[in-house]
């Protein structure tokens, strides 16, 4: 019986190749969408889960009575909960080394070194690998020693080759200093799927020593006010957070009662897909957009099945007289079924099967798109295989069932006069699946027009500044201090004689990147409560930093170079007009001149316009710059003939005048724009879903429409005998499945709206939704709709009446 029905499932597969190759076509990419959406939702729900103890670890954060959190806690946080609380079984605090130069001995050699610039780096307390399962491969795990530190086995490979690095010494040069550090440990390569991204741990409790203090106070265990790193800790499994988080509240109210601050503990189960905070490893995700991912990923595939449901009851009637001699032959209603499911299931598995063909096929091409490097083992290490196999099979016999069960139950006077194709309740279904998927791909097509203006908008806005043509050099941290000095002065006396160079400054930070630090406890001379708790950021640059970057004056004057040369102990500063209004002064004519306290008194000499030194997701920040001739960066505006050789030169330059420090350097325009890498990615994928679901929707159309056209041939050819036009005739099959088309963008149009407007409120400045996207992809819709159709409807218009009437 089985084998029969499988003979006759292929010879009705053979016998319908239109038919059956749409459908086939049409599950293989619904399959292969939803298998590729659904490695990149696996992947990104696995971060952080090989943690051994993920279940019991926490980071603390600093809630805010507006809501907002803190994730860089003071330092003393840390040492109290480990002492006060039992329950607490490991704690370390974290904080990354924004750019180091580490130089080591050059093998065989003693005095020769070698320089790499390190970005990728922490600083860590002792219990770091107790809490984060990150395996030591050789040598110890141990941090609590000052100057140690365990290196990644790449960076252990490209520092000493195969030699045994534990014992040997490097050293840093870096904004914590010059300092030698012992290497005590290798550790396995951080893996993809962290949110802690690191190639060196260095030990935290270097830093705490008077004698390398560097600056560095916010180290010390018994400070409660400087926080510039942040806490995890491990709980006892039978611990209670939501118990912890309150007596952590209660014990810093204590230890700090002039902050308003409470405790909370944030799991690092959430870390990824929650709030990133202003964590400096920007590695988080976003759980609604996985989310909305799945969901795409889902419908993409519903609208393969709905094409095969659609398909295979209008291809009913071809089939009807068969089932009703099936019946009459002692045939009874679950062998009917179970063919039709049979051959569901047959057609389902060839789908499949063309499926892992075009998902081996456009595996790395998916995997540029998106900037990660997935597989199908994504999807095997996760638990949700089982999802998307359930979902593949459910929806295999879901849509085979619909037309088993139909054409099953129907009495055999009525399949054989064909009441089931002709009546209104076949033609409705047929009609609201149409409905369905063209709604969603207008949706889809909404979300891809909004997110690419979207991002046109923050890359083409005015910033209030000018990037084009700006390189910046990174800094010099190698060698003694007084050559660096030298060094300094020297290359900003040979850039400002070059010929091709416009302009050139010293700053802290660059636009699209991390100011120096935030902090609050900057007020006016005479505050009023409260205003010594609003958060401000500062940086450092030179008198050149303005003009340099193109950002104005709004009042007052810039630095000059005799207070760049006395750095912070001019007691002078630039602040932006966010910063003079939430300082309280009415006007940015207003503020210069007057002081503001941090620590000492400041005198305000200008306020500049403010400009978007980050993206424009992010509101611009009230910004305080003090002056200085700060060694992180170097800025050069560059004449844009003959780019290399400029860049050649220069390096020259700075080698000679810098000896051991590698020259590194970017392009701000390119830099900044990496801030949008997310939303290029969430466009292009949009583009690619909204994309498969139309061609998926129009494969069903372009079934449905033969099957029409089919049906009318007889009444084609009379209506030409009768002296119809072509274009009439193709009117005439066309416009109802365009009217469809009409009533999906009527439904589709505020649905997309509701969820690109809730999408654009998390960025500061946005675009409006206007109607012409509405338009425009209902145009595109009706367009690609009609294309279809049309395809049958010409084919038909043009037929020779006598071949459709000589059966007559």
């Amino acid at each position: 019986m089985l084998l029969n029905y499988l003979k006759i499932a292929f010879r009705n597969l053979s016998k319908n190749r239109v038919f059956s190759l749409i459908n086939i076509a049409g599950m293989a990419l619904g399959i292969a969408a939803f298998v590729l959406i659904l490695e990149y939702i696996s992947f990104e729900k696995s971060y952080n889960q090989f943690h051994q103890n993920l279940a019991n670890t926490y980071r603390i954060l600093l809630q805010h009575k507006d809501g907002k959190s803190d994730d860089y806690v003071p330092s003393a946080i840390a040492t109290t909960l480990k002492k006060q609380f039992g329950e607490v079984k490991a704690v370390s605090r974290i904080t990354s080394v924004q750019q180091g130069i580490v130089t080591v001995p050059e093998a065989g050699k003693t005095q020769a070194i070698r320089s790499f610039r390190e970005t990728n780096s922490l600083t860590v307390d002792g219990d770091f690998f107790r809490i984060f399962s990150f395996p030591v491969v050789a040598g110890s795990s141990s941090l609590y020693q000052p100057n140690t530190v365990a290196l990644s086995q790449t960076k252990a490979r490209t520092y000493f080759g195969a030699e045994n690095p534990i014992g040997k010494i490097l050293t840093l040069n870096s904004q914590f200093g010059k300092l030698p550090y012992t290497i005590v440990g290798v550790f396995a390569d951080v893996p993809a799927n962290s949110d802690l991204q690191f190639d060196m741990a260095y030990s935290l409790s270097t830093l705490e020593s008077d004698a390398n203090r560097n600056g560095n106070d916010w180290a010390r265990l018994d400070n409660w006010e400087g926080a510039f790193s942040q806490t995890f800790v491990l709980l006892d499994p039978q611990a209670d957070p939501v118990a912890f988080q309150a007596k952590a509240s209660e014990l810093i109210s204590k230890a700090r009662p002039k902050a308003t601050e409470t405790a909370s503990v944030q799991p690092l189960t959430y870390i990824h897909l929650g709030d990133g905070l202003s964590d400096t490893r920007p590695t988080s995700g976003k759980v609604g957009f996985v989310y909305m991912l799945g969901g795409i990923a889902f419908l993409i595939l519903v609208i393969a099945w709905l094409n095969y449901i659609n398909l295979s009851t209008a291809g009913a009637l071809k089939r009807a007289k068969e089932v009703g001699v099936r019946k009459v032959v002692g045939a009874n209603r679950g062998q009917i079924i179970g063919q039709f499911l049979g051959e569901s299931l047959l057609l389902n598995a060839l789908g499949l099967g063309l499926a892992i063909l075009l998902i081996t096929l456009l595996q790395e091409p998916f995997n540029q798109l998106i900037d990660k490097n997935l597989s199908l083992k994504s999807i095997s290490q996760s638990p949700l295989w089982i999802v998307g196999a359930g979902a593949v099979l459910l929806g295999a016999i879901a849509s085979g069932s619909y037309a088993a069960f139909a054409l099953s139950g129907f009495p055999v006077i009525s399949i054989v006069k064909n009441a089931f194709v002709r009546s209104g309740q076949g033609v409705r279904v047929r009609q609201t699946l149409v409905v369905f998927q063209f709604s969603i791909s207008i949706v889809l097509m909404v979300a891809t027009v909004v997110l690419y203006k979207q991002l046109s908008f923050m890359q083409n806005q005015n910033l209030g500044m000018n990037l084009k043509q700006l390189l910046v050099i990174k800094g010099a941290e190698v060698g003694a201090d007084s050559t660096r000095r030298a060094g300094k002065t020297a290359f900003r006396n040979e850039l400002a004689s070059l010929p091709y160079v416009d302009g050139y400054c010293n700053s802290g930070s660059v636009p699209g990147g991390w100011y120096n630090f935030n902090s609050d406890g900057v007020t006016r001379l005479n505050p009023v409560p409260g205003d010594e708790k609003k958060s401000y950021a500062f940086t450092y640059s030179d008198d050149r930093f303005l003009p340099t970057y193109g950002i104005t004056l709004a009042a007052g004057q810039n630095f000059t170079p005799e207070m760049c040369a006395k750095g912070t102990d001019a007691n002078r500063v630039l602040i932006n007009q966010k910063a003079a209004k939430s300082l309280g002064f009415a006007s940015a004519q207003d503020a210069v001149g007057q002081k503001i306290k941090f620590g000492n008194e400041l005198e305000v000499i200008g306020v500049i316009n403010d400009y978007h030194h980050q993206s424009l997701q992010q509101a611009i920040e009230p910004l305080i710059i003090f002056p200085g001739y700060p060694n992180s960066n170097y800025t050069v505006r560059l004449a844009t003939d003959n780019m290399q050789a400029k860049v050649g030169e220069l390096e020259k330059l700075y080698k000679q005048l810098f000896p051991g420090n590698p020259f590194e350097y970017y392009f701000v325009d390119e830099h900044y724009n990496k801030q949008y890498q997310t939303e290029q990615q969430y466009g292009s994928i949009f583009t690619l879903a909204s994309s498969l679901a139309i061609l998926i929707a129009c494969l069903g159309l372009f079934g449905l429409a033969a099957y029409a056209t089919e049906q009318r041939t007889k009444e084609i050819g009379v209506r030409k005998v009768l002296g119809a036009s072509v274009g009439s005739i193709i009117t005439l099959l066309s416009k109802d499945f365009l009217k469809l088309v009409a009533v999906a963008i009527l439904i589709a149009s505020p649905i997309a709206w509701y969820a690109m407007n809730n999408w654009l409120q998390a960025f500061a400045y946005k675009i409006n939704i206007e109607w012409w996207m509405f338009a425009l992809a209902g145009l595109l819709a009706v367009g690609i709709a009609l294309l279809t159709v049309s395809l049958q409807s010409v084919k038909a218009a043009l037929m020779n009446p006598v071949k459709s009437l000589r059966s007559e």
